[in-house]
């Protein structure tokens, strides 16, 4: 069943409401155009195998994006595993529901051009690497999380696992440059990859580390990023209490990450003077 968002009815033993039984992308389109869409399609192909959930037809996907139209838009498309089984016993077969909303947008361009303040998280997150990598609908932790500041200024949480080792923001993916290389957290035990890191890391050499969030203070760069906001460079690093740990000045011999990025999304490059190109 596909049904859009405005439309959808959606029953109270629905699995995806009920257990988060299910998985979500999130999808720019430019004039239509789904951008990372083989990597979009990829990671939710994974994540039903994981689950044991049929995959939705190529050709349903594909199609959702025809109802976009012109300019700057996001497709969000969530995917439960319908209704039935008894408690958390699945339904078999089962039917999943697709649902799907498309909605403008407008980017953060001031956080491209300018950098954002981040703090550290006081919530862990927990270790299992049966579902570490895919988008799944049990979104709590990051959720808690968000909950932790109302400070406007601040834009960003980091988070680590339950060991202390850096994962990601709590929606966007996390890099730094340090001694002259790219690298990012590995993620084998929780968070969600990316699809623009994925694409990122089959164009640049980025290194995937196990390290706590002292590693930033050894950082010549640090950045945020994730395939509908593009990449952030990150100009301040708080604690979990507010107190300014790190600060960094935007230098554009740092921006090659962002300049790749902002390729692959149809973003444009940032200059010298932190100013829009070819917008």
């Amino acid at each position: 069943m596909d049904l859009p968002a405005f439309a959808a009815r959606i029953p109270i033993d629905d699995r995806g409401l009920a257990y988060g039984d299910g998985l979500f992308e999130t999808v720019l389109l430019r004039d239509g155009k789904p951008l990372l869409w083989a990597q979009h399609k990829a990671r939710l192909r994974r994540g039903c195998r994981v689950l044991g959930m049929p995959v939705p037809e190529e050709a349903r996907l594909d199609a959702l994006t025809e109802h976009a139209g012109a300019g700057l838009k996001v497709l969000k498309l969530i995917v439960t595993r319908g209704s039935g089984g008894r408690g958390y016993s699945v339904p078999m077969p089962s039917v999943p529901r697709l649902l799907w909303q498309i909605t403008d947008f407008v980017p953060q361009i001031q956080y491209w051009t300018e950098g954002v303040r981040v703090r550290l998280c006081y919530l862990r997150l927990g270790i299992q690497p049966a579902l570490a990598g895919l988008k799944h609908l049990n979104r709590l932790e990051n959720v808690l999380a968000r909950n932790e500041w109302h400070d406007p200024d601040v834009v960003e949480g980091l988070l680590c696992d339950s060991q202390g080792k850096l994962v990601e923001a709590t929606s966007m993916n996390l890099f730094w440059y340090r001694h002259g290389v790219w690298e990012t957290p590995r993620l084998d035990g929780c968070g969600v990859a990316g699809t623009l890191r994925a694409a990122l890391m089959q164009r640049l050499p980025i290194t995937e580390v196990t390290l706590g969030p002292e590693v930033l203070q050894e950082a010549e760069s640090v950045w945020l990023g994730n395939s509908v906001q593009g990449l952030w460079p990150v100009v301040r690093l708080d604690d979990s209490e507010g107190v300014r740990q790190r600060s960094w000045v935007l230098k554009a011999s740092r921006r090659t990450l962002q300049r790749e990025a902002h390729a692959l999304l149809g973003y444009p490059a940032i200059g010298e003077e932190g100013e829009c190109c070819d917008w």
